[in-house]
């Protein structure tokens, strides 16, 4: 029997400080999982599927993440929809805008620009309130050396060393086409650090940890911990391979933007 189909993009922002990352998991708390439960209890059946555009980690935000909805049988109604599915998300969900697209759009495949941004402050302990959204180090940073070496990041690598446990079909080679470590002034409190920094990262896909694994690495680099020697080499596919371990918690990485093609 011959199934009806019909297809939406929707453009999400959330706060995963108490979410174990965007995959449903049967025994924890995901944003998949509550997506899917608003969806089901507008709808009132469960003849849909979402597909994301790409997984989070536990604890990671999204100003700006998309997921493609299907729905069987019935179209939706989205001016009906759309309010009442923002309604009942999550106060740490919210829906900006969804809009309906066909079967040859592939949310997955599509060609797309991530920006992702890793919030830190350094010195003085912060206040408890900042958590969700930045990363705290006590020791002093050296701050121009870790400049240069985010540069150095961009363009086309083998990403071994920042990819957390690849697999025999894990790709590990592709492109950044901007990265850098400057002061924060894109998300602002009055309960922030007076002074705070980000590493900005672009590029159309990552690694598992990549992005969380880079700034293990230049924060080691701040810290005198290794020195750049060291870091040109764990991105050097002629050095023997390194194995870097240090992965900085989740709850200071925002995906900022993603921009189709």
């Amino acid at each position: 029997m011959f199934r009806k189909r019909f297809y939406y993009i929707i453009e999400l922002q959330y706060l995963g400080f108490r979410y174990h990352g965007w995959q449903k998991q049967p025994t924890v708390n995901t944003l998949q999982r509550m997506v899917e439960r608003t969806v089901a209890y507008v709808l009132d059946h469960k003849n849909f599927k979402v597909l994301a555009a790409g997984r989070t980690d536990a604890k990671v935000s999204a100003n700006q993440a998309y997921v493609e909805l299907f729905v069987d049988k019935e179209p939706l109604d989205l001016e009906i929809f759309y309010p009442v599915f923002n309604q009942n998300l999550p106060q740490d969900i919210r829906a900006l805008s969804i809009e309906e697209t066909d079967e040859n759009f592939n949310i997955i495949q599509s060609p797309k620009i991530k920006e992702y941004l890793y919030l830190f402050s350094y010195g003085e302990k912060f206040h408890p309130f900042c958590a969700p959204f930045m990363y705290n180090i006590l020791e002093d940073l050296n701050i121009d050396l870790m400049q240069k070496a985010a540069v150095l990041f961009e363009g086309k690598h083998n990403f071994r060393s920042y990819c957390h446990r690849p697999t025999e079909k894990t790709i590990l080679e592709g492109e950044i086409t901007h990265c850098e470590i400057k002061k924060n002034d894109v998300y602002v409190a009055n309960f922030f650090p007076k002074e705070s920094y980000l590493l900005q990262v672009k590029g159309e896909g990552f690694k598992r940890n990549q992005i969380r694994l880079m700034m293990g690495a230049l924060l080691d680099l701040g810290k005198g911990k290794i020195d750049l020697d060291f870091f040109k080499k764990t991105l050097d596919p002629n050095e023997e391979e390194i194995v870097l371990e240090h992965i900085v918690p989740g709850s200071g990485l925002i995906l900022n933007s993603v921009e189709f093609k």
